[in-house]
């Protein structure tokens, strides 16, 4: 049977990231994109981590092979629950050029939202991270216009729950004393505090701003799982020098050497 030829709408691209480090397999169409955020969420993880990483929300898994590739002594757990995305996160740990990190990530499919029953038997058990990363969906559906495509708004859009979902499933698979760290909007800082609350202290803010002089977009917070220590708001990360698209320096180094943010652990 001959197989059809690909389509917009069905062609997978290969997309090489931190200077060819990793690569990711992801629809050209219709879905979210990988980007950034995953680079600079992997790159929030200090220098020297070990353990497990648990990647929530993985999607195709660029964030969580991000962080392998940077990290040798780290294990990665990529998790999602879009079929598709967990397919093409396999078919990329068989990619030759992701052989350095590949025997060091595994990949679960489970429902990140759903209650603690049905994550355990999924294999989402309780502690069995020493650090998660999140990069959950941006927006609330109470507040913004969802994509008329299905599965592109399901990455962006957070359902009527929120953000609470997420943070019960890092509270339950973090075990005490590790880490957590999100990406999210910056205009969103009071949602990601809200439901961190009482769970995770030792809480550290990051501001990503576009350029020097503008508000922050994005914020990257990090947070260990019981601590009582305080909340730092840390020096900004700048991507852009001037007014043009010339990233600076420092943002070179992360996205095309897989250099890390050059922040140091709490407890």
């Amino acid at each position: 049977m001959t197989k059809a030829p690909d389509t917009a709408e069905t062609a997978i691209t290969r997309d090489a990231f931190l200077g060819g480090l990793v690569h990711i397999h992801q629809p050209l169409k219709g879905r979210h994109r990988a980007g950034l955020d995953a680079v600079y969420l992997a790159a929030a993880l200090p220098e020297g981590t070990t353990g497990r990483v648990v990647d929530m929300g993985s999607g195709v898994g660029t964030a969580g092979f991000c962080a392998a590739a940077r990290l040798p002594a780290v294990n990665v757990t990529l998790v999602d629950n879009d079929p598709l995305a967990i397919e093409l996160a396999r078919t990329a740990l068989s990619d030759p050029d992701n052989s350095a990190f590949s025997d060091r990530v595994d990949v679960l499919e489970a429902d990140l939202t759903a209650k603690g029953s049905v994550r355990h038997a999924a294999g989402l058990t309780p502690a069995m991270a020493d650090h998660a990363i999140m990069n959950p969906p941006y927006y609330d559906a109470g507040r913004f216009r969802a994509s008329p495509n299905a599965e592109r708004a399901d990455a962006h859009m957070l359902d009527d729950r929120g953000l609470e979902p997420w943070a019960r499933t890092a509270t339950d698979i973090v075990r005490e004393g590790g880490s957590l760290t999100v990406i999210f909007r910056a205009d969103g800082l009071r949602e990601v505090l809200h439901v961190l609350a009482g769970r995770f202290g030792a809480i550290d803010i990051i501001p990503l701003r576009p350029r020097p002089d503008a508000p922050a977009t994005r914020i990257i917070l990090r947070a260990i799982r019981a601590s009582k220590a305080p909340l730092q708001l840390l020096p900004g990360f700048v991507l852009h020098t001037g007014t043009g698209s010339d990233f600076t320096a420092a943002a070179r180094r992360v996205m095309r050497d897989g250099a890390g943010l050059g922040l140091t652990p709490r407890r």
